[in-house]
């Protein structure tokens, strides 16, 4: 029968004395790392806490590289640990399986990250192509447009009429209440509001023919 023959681990010397294989600073980290992973499987939420801390600039790097945002890459990062505690029943404990474990759910979330950014890409693309997308838009630009003539029309109107104007539809008051906020005649004050009116009226129309 033949003898197989396994590899010689790597031997070190400490203190004159060859020791053969890990050394006892290792095997102790290995423990910790299975010990941690233990926990983290059987609902400790400081080991989840320990998990993060040891391991999120890993996962970070790994999702800022492959998604190439760092909004995106922060988002991923936070999706990979609410996702490890939810499935911490699939861990295996070992010294070696909580990294690689954690880098496998990260993959997943780059992908859903791209994913959703295909598809958000997709929708906006069938929303400008619709008409009436566009024929919303041109409509607030107008209405926007309109407001912003008004104003400028109102402001150049000489006093009390403008005082009038702003108080008759910007702050909402009735002839009268106007009359006797700015101390004029009822008829004084309908007079100013149409001939307000009027002076509006042919400032937008004049600034909608240029547009056209």
């Amino acid at each position: 029968m033949s003898t197989v023959a396994f590899p010689t681990l790597p031997s070190r010397r400490y203190g004159g004395a060859v020791v053969t294989g890990m050394s006892e600073v290792e095997e102790e980290q290995d423990d910790g790392v299975r010990s941690l992973a233990a926990r983290l499987v059987a609902g400790d939420e400081t080991a989840l806490e320990q998990v993060y801390d040891r391991w999120s600039a890993l996962v970070h790097t790994y999702a800022l590289r492959a998604l190439r945002d760092a909004g995106d890459a922060e988002e991923a990062t936070q999706q990979v640990f609410v996702a490890a505690w939810r499935s911490r029943h699939t861990l295996v404990p070992s010294p070696h399986a909580l990294p690689a474990w954690l880098i496998g759910i990260a993959r997943h979330k780059v992908s859903d990250v791209r994913l959703a950014r295909s598809r958000d890409a997709d929708r906006a693309a069938a929303v400008a192509a619709q008409p009436e997308a566009h024929a919303v838009v041109e409509a607030a630009d107008e209405e926007v447009a309109d407001r912003l003539v008004v104003r400028q029309a109102v402001e150049e109107l000489p006093d009390p009429r403008r005082t009038i104007v702003f108080l008759a539809f910007w702050e909402g008051l009735s002839h009268a209440e106007i009359a006797d906020t700015v101390g004029l005649p009822l008829g004084t004050v309908k007079s100013h509001v149409r001939r307000g009116l009027v002076t509006l009226h042919q400032q937008l129309e004049g600034v909608r023919r240029e547009s056209r």
